[in-house]
């Protein structure tokens, strides 16, 4: 603006009108822009949409991965969705991507309390681990408001406390991108790089995501397919995991874990109140949780869901702390006195954590005893058994841009 103001010089308009000059070539609109070399606004026909059918590798015993119809898997999708996870170029100020969140070696966590977004402002909830997300089909997030990946890949961008920023403006930086409007036709098939929308980028991101499974090396899973044997704590914890220990010798309490955590993936893909807070009445939870994401969406929400949230997998838990929708807990022996203390009686609290240990019944009342300390630290042995480090060294699930 100064420069203008003084062009009665002449001397000083030329240098504004290089300027702009310089802008121009350093921010070239779509139009200007053609990765094809053909001929039209950002014409990208040229390009050959030959797109490869992607087989997401699962183990044996895995059930079959949901993947809808409106987005099959392709390695060109895949691939796409890779960039675009890893890539800051999604958030405001091009500082923060997916990935910020969700690192592999936290098993695509961030390993801290609740994430910090692009404004230095805090969230409330601590981001969860990706691992097996494709067989969430109950909800995303901690509250379930997101009903498929999709639909979850959309809600960060514009998030003000995580990306902030506005998925029309993330788009235009995806259309004057010397790579994206290939790799986008060769995905998708679009004609011109007009036809980038968030709804194929999110698409291309869900692709990437449901590749995130297990493989199958962990202890455990080597242990089920007679590979591997477990020591004495580790087996003793599966017997009280599963509640198989009752004929035992000795016999083994219920820790009544695989009634959230059950299924091959350890998550029961369904929200539950797990006894972490005293409240007198469900409108005191800080955070409600499953109730505050069917809000709008059901005429009277019911609530009995307010303080439950969705219960993560287990897997690989040993490298996701800290733990709980609000990191709260910082080791698995936290969370294990936690759950020790058999809840705290809130009416919607999950029957199962009020039933950890043996049964006592004292008059006509009756109590359970709780884990032991060595029962806990088996427990604890057992789960640092679904441990899979060839999962997040996978090289084909890592940042693209190193």
């Amino acid at each position: 603006m100064k420069i203008m103001r003084d062009s009665r010089t002449g001397f000083s308009l030329a240098i504004a009108l290089v300027a702009v000059a310089g802008v121009i070539l350093l921010f070239p609109q779509c139009k200007k822009d053609n990765p094809s070399g053909g001929s039209g606004a950002c014409d990208l026909t040229d390009i050959p949409y030959k797109p490869t059918p992607y087989t997401i590798l699962k183990p044996a015993r895995f059930p079959e991965i949901p993947v809808p119809a409106d987005n099959p898997h392709t390695v060109e999708g895949v691939q796409l969705g890779r960039r675009l996870f890893y890539d800051p170029i999604l958030s405001g100020d091009s500082t923060m991507s997916c990935s910020t969140c969700h690192l592999p070696q936290g098993s695509f966590t961030d390993n801290k309390k609740v994430s910090t977004g692009i404004d230095g402002i805090a969230g409330r909830r601590s981001a969860m681990s990706l691992l097996n997300i494709a067989y969430a089909t109950n909800g995303l997030f901690w509250d379930g408001r997101a009903k498929s990946l999709e639909d979850q890949a959309l809600k960060p961008v514009e998030d003000p406390i995580e990306m902030h920023a506005k998925w029309t403006g993330v788009v235009d930086k995806l259309k004057q991108h010397p790579t994206y409007p290939e790799l986008f036709r060769k995905a998708f098939g679009i004609a011109s790089c007009e036809n980038i929308t968030k709804e194929l980028a999110a698409k291309a991101i869900a692709q990437f995501e449901r590749i995130l499974i297990s493989s199958g090396t962990s202890k455990y899973d080597l242990f089920l397919d007679d590979l591997a044997e477990f020591e004495d704590d580790e087996l003793n914890g599966k017997l009280m995991f599963f509640d198989e220990g009752k004929n035992t010798v000795p016999a083994l309490p219920d820790a009544q874990c695989f009634h959230c955590h059950g299924s091959i993936t350890f998550t029961g893909n369904n929200y539950f109140n797990n006894g972490l807070d005293s409240v007198g009445r469900l409108d005191e939870f800080v955070d409600k949780g499953r109730w505050e994401a069917i809000q709008g969406l059901v005429a009277n929400p019911d609530t009995m869901t307010k303080g439950k949230f969705r219960t993560p997998t287990l897997r690989n838990i040993a490298l996701t702390a800290p733990y709980m929708h609000d990191g709260r807990f910082n080791t698995l022996e936290e969370v294990l006195a936690q759950y020790n203390d058999n809840g705290f009686r809130v009416v919607n609290e999950d029957i199962f954590i009020q039933q950890i240990g043996f049964p006592v019944t004292v008059g006509s009342v009756v109590h359970y005893t709780g884990l032991s300390a060595q029962q806990t630290k088996d427990i604890i042995a057992f789960l640092k058994t679904l441990t899979d480090t060839t999962f997040i060294n996978n090289p084909d699930i890592q940042n693209p841009f190193h």
